[in-house]
């Protein structure tokens, strides 16, 4: 039994509070800043109450997507690139990583401890180390400016295909053995068997996965050429090359409000399944 101490509880919670307040307080200032004018988000210090532009400076951003001297696409475009973007990522490295590791677990075949291994060695070898030659190849096939450029050579995970094989591994060959009786093929198996197992677990990948996308910067820059093919990294990075003179602050961090909305609303909604599927052990 766990004795309850007040006194520790209140600390406990304070600390919290402390925590909340310090990661919060940076995007509560760039909120304020996204809803001020031109003049008063450049004012140091800047105030800490919210203006009267907010409706104005959102709707600016979402249709006309321009700061200062820098024509830029809307920000609703830029955002839709990233979202196809990172639904692809998420969705193509889950599916991949799923039937790599179904394989490597349920079939007989020379050679399979190799080849989990080469999978296993390419984690030392992102695509910052070969972004040269991966730029070669994704230019020589015609796929700069488009969502195969942007998507194909992230979609493959080495991380996710070791953590699924791992779990596979626990599921018991009784499983196996009475689909094989029952008639059941291996894709059938995996449908009615381990996709239902393992769906806490892709849910929690899918969160990862997502994020990861999204955020993608450094392959996004050499891939997008054209400002029509911007995710919205891209887009916030180039409203601020300008110089203090050309930046328009207040629509830069109404900007970078709406680029932390889809990310924030994924962990907020599945964030039940994301921590059920990092620490459940029931299978």
């Amino acid at each position: 039994m766990i004795e309850r101490r007040p006194i520790l509880d209140l600390i406990s919670h304070l600390v919290l509070i402390l925590g909340v307040l310090i990661v919060a307080f940076p995007i509560y200032v760039a909120f304020v800043a996204s809803t001020q004018t031109a003049t008063e988000s450049a004012l140091a210090p800047i105030s800490l109450v919210p203006g009267s532009q907010f409706i104005a400076n959102y709707s600016e951003v979402i249709s006309k997507g321009a700061s200062g001297n820098i024509s830029m696409p809307p920000v609703g475009r830029m955002m839709w690139v990233s979202l196809v973007s990172a639904l692809i990522i998420a969705i193509g490295k889950i599916t991949i990583s799923m039937l790599s590791a179904f394989a490597m677990v349920y079939f007989r075949f020379p050679g399979r401890g190799f080849f989990f291994w080469m999978i296993f060695v390419t984690l030392m070898l992102p695509v910052e180390v070969r972004i040269t030659p991966t730029y070669q190849v994704v230019s020589d096939l015609g796929m700069l400016n488009s969502y195969a450029g942007l998507t194909i050579p992230l979609i493959a995970s080495a991380t996710a295909t070791f953590l699924f094989r791992q779990f596979f591994l626990t599921v018991p060959d009784e499983l196996a053995e009475a689909a094989r009786i029952d008639g059941a093929g291996p894709l059938r198996f995996f449908k009615d068997v381990l996709w239902p197992l393992s769906r806490t677990n892709v849910l929690a990948l899918f969160v990862i996965m997502f994020i990861y996308g999204w955020n993608q910067y450094l392959w996004p820059l050499l891939i997008a050429t054209e400002t029509g093919m911007y995710p919205v990294g891209i887009g916030i990075k180039t409203l601020i090359t300008g110089g203090d003179a050309a930046v328009e602050w207040n629509m830069v961090m109404a900007t970078l409000i709406l680029a932390m909305l889809p990310p924030g609303l994924v962990v907020v909604l599945m964030q039940r399944w994301f921590v059920k599927g990092l620490v459940d052990s029931e299978k």
